[in-house]
């Protein structure tokens, strides 16, 4: 089995070095990167495309398109140690891909723990067209209850091969927690900004994240070769510690929610963040600003905190935030020149002084629910201006408040 499974995974080597010999190769003629789609039908033709079975393939396709796509993006926008995907070959004479199996490619048995994946026409023979496996789960996982599985991933570790199994289950939703609102503010200088109704702030910086990026660049920088083994070593730990920061503060976020009755979280909908609102071409948001600016997964944060607030029976709106960074929360006259500075926003009409994250998540909140905050009275040392502040703790693992972070 494992040497039927290193043939699948050195296939979808060969076929990813394809594929990316034909970007190159487009490239290089018209300046152009072909999408999923149009990658597939250059090579359905091709005699690698056939080694796996056609929806293995398309998905090894669809992951260098999507490589190719997010390498660009951040080149267009900066970033000039964005490196395009590479060959799978370095470090390794016989390169094990992930292989991903589609419904139509594998047959589970769950009564015997067993599961056919199709090998590709090249790859089969006279006896058989499958390969066998048999998988133990966890003892708390059993994949007969699941309603269905939707795909099977193999997994080369390092050292032996993994069957990830993708699932959709039922979960338990519980009750909402209360009827209040809360507005979240992203950001590229704090990660997450929170404005509650009754009228308190958190504010949560990107100290791991910025000492992460600093450490990894020095690390990577002194590496031979990008796509060397050290390096591919240090931007997989890089990605799993962002992996965690996202999960635990999402976690943390959704726990605070319910502690506090919130009952819907309103999120700013950053999928025009790069563009300007006036012409629709790209921000300039300074060197550094557009390489922090797309290395931060906006949406995937906000994809994990959706489904882990939907499990406390939370609500999760996504909003524009189309001037919600120029409008002052408490009277709401819309001005350029009130956000003095990154961190301070003072509005000369009214004299409110705020926090300027803490007030654009306020005005993201007030979208869905507009009743103002506070009663009117002098914000100046109020909640607005001083909001708690949210820490990241190595050494724990874990989000606290400032002063109870160790050091």
């Amino acid at each position: 089995m494992s040497d039927d499974l290193d043939s699948l995974g050195f296939s979808a080597s060969k076929l990813w070095n394809v594929g990316r010999w034909t970007i190159s190769r487009v490239w290089d003629e018209i300046g152009y990167i072909p999408d999923h789609d149009e990658l597939t039908a250059y090579l359905k033709s091709h005699e690698r495309y056939d080694d796996l079975h056609s929806q293995s393939s398309q998905r090894v396709l669809q992951e260098l398109a999507e490589a190719f796509t997010g390498w660009y993006a951040n080149r267009r926008n900066g970033d000039t140690n964005a490196n395009p995907p590479g060959y799978r070959k370095h470090g390794d004479e016989h390169p094990r891909s992930t292989v991903t199996f589609k419904q139509m490619s594998f047959k589970l048995d769950t009564q015997y723990n067993r599961v056919r994946l199709s090998k590709g026409s090249n790859l089969k023979n006279y006896w058989s067209d499958f390969i066998l496996c048999e998988y133990r789960t966890r003892p708390d996982v059993d994949l007969s209850t699941v309603e269905n599985v939707q795909q099977v991933r193999a997994v080369w570790t390092g050292d032996e091969w993994e069957l990830h199994f993708v699932c959709k289950v039922e979960i338990e939703v519980s009750e909402s927690p209360g009827e209040k609102t809360v507005g979240i503010d992203l950001g590229i200088s704090n990660f997450a900004a929170l404005a509650y109704e009754d009228g308190h702030a958190e504010l949560y910086p990107l100290n791991c994240l910025k000492q992460d990026d600093y450490y990894f660049s020095k690390r990577l920088a002194r590496c031979d070769d990008s796509d060397s083994e050290q390096a591919t070593r240090l931007n997989h730990k890089k990605s799993a510690r962002r992996t965690h920061y996202f999960h635990t503060l999402s976690k943390h976020i959704v726990d605070r929610c319910v502690e506090e009755g919130v009952g819907t979280i309103v999120v700013g909908d950053l999928s025009g963040i790069r563009e300007d609102e006036e012409n629709g071409e790209s921000k300039n948001w300074g060197k550094h600003g557009n390489l922090n600016l797309h290395s931060w997964a906006f949406d995937r944060f906000t994809n994990l905190l959706t489904y882990k607030a939907e499990m406390e029976g939370i609500e999760v709106e996504q909003v524009s935030e189309r001037d919600t960074s120029k409008s002052c929360s408490y009277c709401g006259q819309k001005c350029d020149a009130n956000r003095i500075e990154r961190g301070l926003y003072v509005c000369d009409s009214c004299g409110t002084v705020a926090n300027a994250d803490v007030n654009g998540a306020e005005n993201i909140r007030q979208k869905v629910s507009p009743s103002l905050a506070c009663d009117g009275g002098d914000r100046s040392n109020g909640w607005l201006a001083q909001p708690s502040t949210y820490l990241f703790d190595k050494e724990t693992g874990a989000v606290a408040p400032q002063e109870h972070v160790t050091s």
